[in-house]
């Protein structure tokens, strides 16, 4: 095909459009699918934690966290897909605004956070001291922070006496682990076996006399340290929670903007071209005369009327023979008006009767 022809132009439409369709349909199945997995791990936790009756705070049960993100991604998602497969305006524009809108507030929050930095680490901190309240029953934020401490090399939230904030641990508190912390605070050799209470006896001392046997830095600023120091990690994570919502966005807003031009150009030609043309041999509808190649005539030629149920007919004529008196015969094809009270019947025109009582003899 020769460049610019009509024909590549419509084709080159076709092929975006359909590329377009399926990108979206696959985009937006895989997160459903995603969605649906985190939040039946979600629901599964959450049953668990149920058993033993764990922590209130939603902020530190991961339970609820993994079933509200689930839940998010599943309805979006299937929105998206549903938007997709029906070609939808109002379900693609909807999908495409609820994705904006999510990017945005996550831009946002991330950049009120590096702001306000101080008072996001001191929010931090004091969700922290919460659950340190609770260690020993939420076997979740149990399990999380011994971990946290284990890999970051911390204790506690903003440093280890935090742990003077839990019932067991505080220094008023009856029994061995009074005034101590949990022995994922110690320092440790990866030979040495474990010692649970390696961290007896050190909240009450200064950092000094304890920086050898436990470690004394909260787990927060060592989070974020470690965050900065390895920056292209925490590169990668944004990039990975950002640059699918992204684009997500941008594959909507290509299809939606395919979608009304194919609409646009649908109405364009209904308006140019109205009805398509009736085909060869087809009747035309009743009330519509057909085109002058399909009546079997020339434009030009003398025809007779065809009445249909939506036009009116010619008005009824007299034959020539039947001429009313004072006139000569009417000419070929000439019509005659009926005077009045006459009457045209079958075997000619009939005279009219005289109107007044008692009187039958015709007018003429």
């Amino acid at each position: 095909m020769a460049a610019g022809d009509p024909e590549q132009a419509r084709y080159c439409g076709r092929l975006s459009y359909i590329c377009l369709k399926l990108s979206l349909i696959i985009y937006s199945t895989f997160f459903w699918i995603i969605g649906a997995l985190i939040l039946a791990v979600g629901i599964y936790a959450e049953i668990e934690r149920q058993k033993y009756k764990t922590l209130e705070s939603a902020f530190l049960a991961p339970a609820i966290i993994l079933i509200l993100l689930g839940i998010i991604m599943f309805l979006v998602s299937f929105v998206g897909v549903l938007a997709s497969l029906r070609d939808n305006l109002c379900l693609l524009q909807a999908f495409m605004y609820i994705l904006g809108i999510c990017l945005l507030i996550e831009l946002t929050g991330g950049v009120v956070a590096l702001i306000f930095r101080n008072q996001t680490i001191k929010f931090l901190n004091d969700n922290i001291r919460r659950g340190i309240e609770n260690y020993y029953d939420d076997l979740d934020f149990k399990n999380i922070m011994d971990s946290v401490q284990k890999q970051f090399k911390c204790c506690g939230g903003e440093d280890y006496k935090d742990w003077s904030q839990n019932v067991y641990h505080n220094c008023g508190a009856p029994g061995p682990l009074a005034c101590g912390v949990p022995y994922t605070c110690c320092i440790r050799n990866k030979t040495d076996i474990i010692n649970t209470m390696c961290g007896y006896k050190t909240i009450d001392k200064e950092r000094l006399s304890v920086q050898n046997v436990i470690y004394v830095r909260g787990c927060t600023n060592a989070v974020l340290i470690w965050f900065l120091d390895n920056y292209t990690i925490m590169a990668g994570v944004l990039l990975g929670i950002l640059l699918p919502q992204f684009l997500g966005v941008l594959l909507s807003l290509l299809y939606v903007t395919r979608v009304e031009d194919i609409i646009a150009e649908h109405k364009l030609g209904e308006r140019l071209f109205g009805d398509p043309p009736l085909e060869k041999g087809r009747p035309a509808p009743l009330g519509i005369a057909p085109p002058p190649s399909q009546r079997g005539c020339s434009p030009a030629a003398p025809r007779s009327w065809t009445g249909s149920a939506h036009s009116p007919a010619p008005p009824r004529t007299a034959p020539a023979k039947a001429t009313p008196r004072g006139r000569g015969p009417a000419r070929a094809g000439e019509a005659v008006a009926l005077p009045a009270g006459a009457q045209l019947g079958r075997s000619g025109l009939s005279r009219p009767r005289d109107p007044r009582p008692g009187s039958a003899a015709p007018l003429w």
